[in-house]
């Protein structure tokens, strides 16, 4: 009888050890990243498109995992303003959105296509739908021009 509470205990153990190692593991990819994070994300999403074209960068940005989780995503622009990639809504892709207001009635496009075109990258701060709040607030995206392209990605942390 020893034995087998002995051996249920030492189960009942390793169960909840690997509980609280699944809880954490999921905590930090819920976590919010911080401004530098999101930079050095932006930089990695430009050179995936730099290196792969945008098509296949697509791809990855639309699949949840590195480039998309909890309010993280990469966004492409061309500098029309037109969407190449917007993985909240996909179907917006090949919509201009160069004309697009924030709420306080910000052109934002133009604010993050100015950023791209006169200092290649830089931060931008608007208003936005949080995908996962589901309500309009302050956003700071990070900007960044993909080097030999007339393409903008960028990603914003909501505050």
């Amino acid at each position: 009888m020893r034995q087998f509470i002995a051996d249920w205990s030492g189960r009942i153990a390793l169960v909840g050890a690997i509980v609280l190692m699944l809880a954490g593991a999921a905590g930090a990819d819920s976590a919010k990243p911080t401004r530098d994070e999101v930079e050095a994300l932006t930089l990695k999403a430009a050179t995936l498109i730099e290196s792969r074209g945008i098509e296949a960068a697509r791809e990855v940005f639309n699949q949840a995992g590195e480039f998309r989780f909890g309010e993280i995503y990469v966004n492409v622009i061309d500098l029309t303003g037109t969407w190449l990639a917007y993985p909240p809504r996909p179907a917006g892709v090949g919509q201009n959105v160069i004309n697009l207001k924030d709420p306080d009635g910000r052109f934002m496009v133009k604010d993050i296509l100015k950023v791209a075109t006169e200092s290649g990258q830089g931060w931008v701060s608007y208003r936005w739908l949080n995908p996962v709040s589901n309500r309009i607030e302050p956003k700071n995206s990070f900007v960044k021009r993909v080097p030999g392209k007339d393409l903008v990605a960028y990603i914003g942390i909501y505050e």
